[in-house]
């Protein structure tokens, strides 16, 4: 029994001397390598913060390689104290491979939304059009855009679309060309109908003179000739512009005795000018 005792003593011993530096190492790998992260990652914060990249990608950034470089010191550590690296390597890998699966939308969303923090196609407040939805943005994310519609509507976009589709950026140019479509008969002088829409714009507040309102004649249907009323306004004048437009002119057809096409029955007329 005593023998048995001296050779789990001299046993446990043999262990301490051969594992206790590695022990040591390890502990001394972690604290020094903390520290060095820690004086890292500041000095990266504020080059970022000095550079012109988005205040949304920035805490994301420091966020992934502060991981990244405490795992690399743990792996170190973990190397000194003598665990098999390959066993992490295999768990690591199968994690990535199951994550990566599950998450394959939100990863393209991801992607998508560095791309568009990065390219910035479109910035906060202003006017655009994704996938057929219109708005003024309110928010840039690292996975959607958020979008407040004239109708006071919430719209999440996932950053998935805007990278896959057409992006229509009202503000870039500061000003936005509106598509007010009207008809008049055959029979009716389009000089003199150009000329009373003109008239009835004339008057709608925030409409700008330059560029300068565009009329013409878009086209031709069964009942009625199309007319293109091309305004100009800024961006955050767009609905309430539009709204007026369709008013004014409705309100000046009427006034000047200006009759449209119903779509019932097909009735053969004059052209006129």
């Amino acid at each position: 029994m005593a023998q048995a005792n001296k050779d789990y003593l001299e046993l446990a011993q043999d262990s301490i001397i051969t594992y206790a530096p590695k022990m040591i190492g390890a502990i001394l790998i972690l604290w020094i390598g903390f520290k060095v992260i820690k004086k890292i990652m500041t000095f990266i914060e504020n080059l970022l913060n000095k550079s012109s990249l988005s205040a949304t990608i920035r805490p994301f950034l420091l966020s992934v390689l502060g991981i990244v470089l405490k795992v690399a010191v743990i792996l170190a550590a973990a190397g000194i104290a003598g665990v098999d690296l390959s066993i992490f390597a295999t768990i690591i890998g199968a994690s990535v491979l199951a994550i990566g699966l599950s998450l394959q939308g939100s990863l393209g969303n991801l992607a998508s939304g560095l791309l568009v923090l990065s390219i910035k196609p479109y910035k906060v407040n202003d006017w655009i059009e994704v996938s057929e939805k219109f708005g003024r943005v309110t928010e840039i994310g690292i996975f959607n855009t958020i979008v407040l519609t004239p109708g006071n509507k919430t719209l999440i976009i996932p950053n998935s679309l805007v990278t896959s589709g057409v992006i229509t950026n009202y503000s870039e140019k500061g000003v936005i060309r509106l598509e007010i479509d009207v008809t008049m008969p055959y029979a009716e002088s389009f000089p003199k109908v150009k000329q009373i829409i003109e008239k009835a714009i004339a008057t709608i507040p925030n409409i700008l003179d330059t560029p300068k309102p565009e009329i013409g004649i878009e086209g031709y249907d069964s009942h009625s000739i199309q007319v293109a009323v091309r305004p100009y306004v800024e961006p955050d004048y767009f609905w309430e512009v539009t709204f007026a437009c369709y008013e004014n002119i409705k309100k000046a057809f009427s006034e000047n005795n200006i009759q449209v096409a119903y779509s019932e029955g097909v009735e053969l007329g004059s052209i006129g000018e």
